[in-house]
């Protein structure tokens, strides 16, 4: 685990050179297709190192939850054991993380043409006037939820039409979580020490997405797909939001250098303020230029270990 730009391919592949293994992708951004620069996707020479999994599984259109993920991990985690290698989860989407270790309550999957009536009211109406709905029919999540959050507010919007009661009515875990893993889980996170210094290399990776127009280019095909829209969870995601904004005028390109940037930084702090939340974890400093080796390490003696 670790935040955007901590070097957690690095270590992964430096696992997967001395112990065979295969890798399930802990990533909300890689399942989609067509999205390679932007999310910093393993390379095919990275690819080729060891198997990978979750990465190019749905389209930029689709929706990809939570849930979805524990069922694809406890499959896949179950598989990979079955052939006599060691399943390991690289990612940095925490939520993933805690769902996969804690469980989680059942809720519904995401029904397609639901997600896209309600896709199309928010660009008709407005994110504030579906907020405004949902405080009618769930006032307890409307509450706990920005009037512009657009992705919450929908997916609340669209479990009670699916089920017929309000979100906050479902989260009671009270018989609905789905339980912890049947596996015991080595959490080993890769944090930076000085964080300034964890700054420098996210400036210097979007940098390199913006190198010879490579994300720009990758975010105008997307465009000009003609199915894809700045609402969609593909599109916000970091960069692809302010690169769209770049294609529509909205922004010149220093802004959007600098919003890229800055949006990146704050997902980083994001990713953080979980990782301070798991205090099972084992933390590896980063910015260690050993830093992969000792991640290694680690997994080596686990499983030397009697259990």
């Amino acid at each position: 685990m670790g935040p955007t730009a901590s070097g957690k391919t690095a270590a992964a592949l430096e696992i997967a050179r001395h112990i065979p293994c295969e890798i399930i992708s802990v990533d909300s951004a890689l399942v989609y297709r067509g999205m390679d620069i932007g999310t910093a996707k393993p390379s095919p020479a990275e690819r080729a190192v060891a198997p990978h999994h979750l990465i190019d599984i749905i389209e930029p259109t689709d929706a990809y939850s939570a849930m979805q993920f524990r069922d694809d991990a406890l499959r896949l985690i179950a598989d990979i054991a079955g052939r006599g290698k060691l399943p390991l989860l690289v990612g940095g989407t925490m939520l993933y993380f805690k769902v996969l270790r804690d469980g989680m309550d059942a809720l519904p999957i995401a029904d397609p043409a639901l997600r896209a009536r309600l896709d199309a009211e928010a660009a008709a109406l407005g994110v504030p006037a579906l907020h405004a709905r949902l405080a009618l029919l769930d006032p307890i999540t409307a509450a706990r939820l920005k009037p512009k959050d657009s992705q919450r507010i929908q997916r609340a919007l669209e479990i009670i039409e699916l089920t017929g009661q309000p979100m906050s009515a479902l989260l009671t875990g009270d018989g609905g979580n789905t339980g912890p893993a049947p596996y015991r889980l080595l959490p080993i996170a890769l944090e930076p020490s000085e964080r300034s210094v964890l700054h420098e290399r996210i400036a210097q990776r979007f940098d390199q997405m913006l190198e010879d127009d490579a994300l720009l280019m990758e975010v105008a095909a997307l465009r000009d797909r003609g199915d894809l829209h700045p609402g969609l969870p593909s599109m916000r995601c970091v960069g692809y939001r302010q690169a769209w904004e770049f294609l529509d005028g909205h922004i010149d390109r220093p802004t959007l250098r600098d919003k890229g940037i800055a949006a990146t930084r704050q997902l980083a702090k994001r990713q953080l303020t979980w990782l301070r939340g798991m205090d099972e974890r084992i933390v590896i400093d980063c910015l260690d230029g050993d830093a992969a080796r000792q991640v290694l390490g680690l997994v080596e003696t686990a499983m030397d270990g009697p259990d």
